[in-house]
């Protein structure tokens, strides 16, 4: 038997109608996958997972209607035999936990080249688990609790990190000093250590590494 009897059935999800159309296509060209469908959120992900029942799911993890998270878990829930397989970006690393607890099958990096997809889509209908290796060691060394919050988020304490939620949610310093029932000072200071943590400037590049960090939702 040669490679090609071994084809993988897979349905993409993604919400990037190009980023979407343009995977679909190198996928298609590789004779150990048969793209059966394609979704443009995790709603749609689940219906037709049930309908079209492919080997592995490809998950993005942000979309809309019902993220990637709550998709794989209704997947794994009511299809068992079906994978899934998380497409994303590095830095999702809160993320990538909650959708491993939720029942999937790895992870890899959206930039990753087709050949690396390929073979990973197989692996994981195989019963395997996969990650890409950028990210593997930092998840499992969260998962296995080597690595504190504190490591994870670049320094941060765990009120820098309570203050960057509610800066990068929209609140002014005066709102995150009511909240939390300290004086406005004590937070600008706490901003003015974290910004210098994490060699930012401004309160819209804390907003943008929160996002990364899956601290808030976008």
């Amino acid at each position: 038997m040669t490679q090609t009897a071994t084809k993988v059935r897979v349905l993409v999800a993604d919400d990037q109608t190009l980023f979407r159309a343009g995977l679909v296509r190198l996928l298609e060209e590789d004779p150990r996958v048969e793209v059966v469908g394609q979704a443009g959120d995790g709603a749609e992900a689940v219906e037709m997972a049930g309908r079209l029942r492919p080997d592995v799911v490809l998950m993005d993890l942000r979309m809309p209607n019902l993220d990637g998270i709550e998709a794989t878990r209704r997947i794994v829930a009511e299809f068992p035999e079906v994978r899934v397989l998380l497409l994303t970006v590095l830095d999702a690393d809160n993320n990538v936990i909650q959708a491993l607890k939720a029942g999937a099958s790895g992870y890899i990096l959206k930039d990753s080249k087709p050949d690396s997809i390929v073979s990973s889509l197989l692996a994981v209908m195989a019963g395997e688990r996969v990650m890409a290796s950028a990210v593997a060691n930092r998840v499992l060394e969260m998962l296995t609790g080597t690595t504190t919050p504190k490591e994870f988020y670049d320094g941060l304490t765990s009120r820098e990190i309570e203050i960057l939620k509610l800066l990068a949610g929209g609140m002014a310093n005066k709102q995150i000093a009511y909240r939390l029932k300290i004086s406005e000072k004590t937070v600008r200071n706490h901003v003015s250590n974290m910004y210098e943590k994490l060699g930012i400037y401004d309160r819209s590049q804390a907003v943008l590494y929160a996002v990364r960090k899956g601290l808030v939702e976008v």
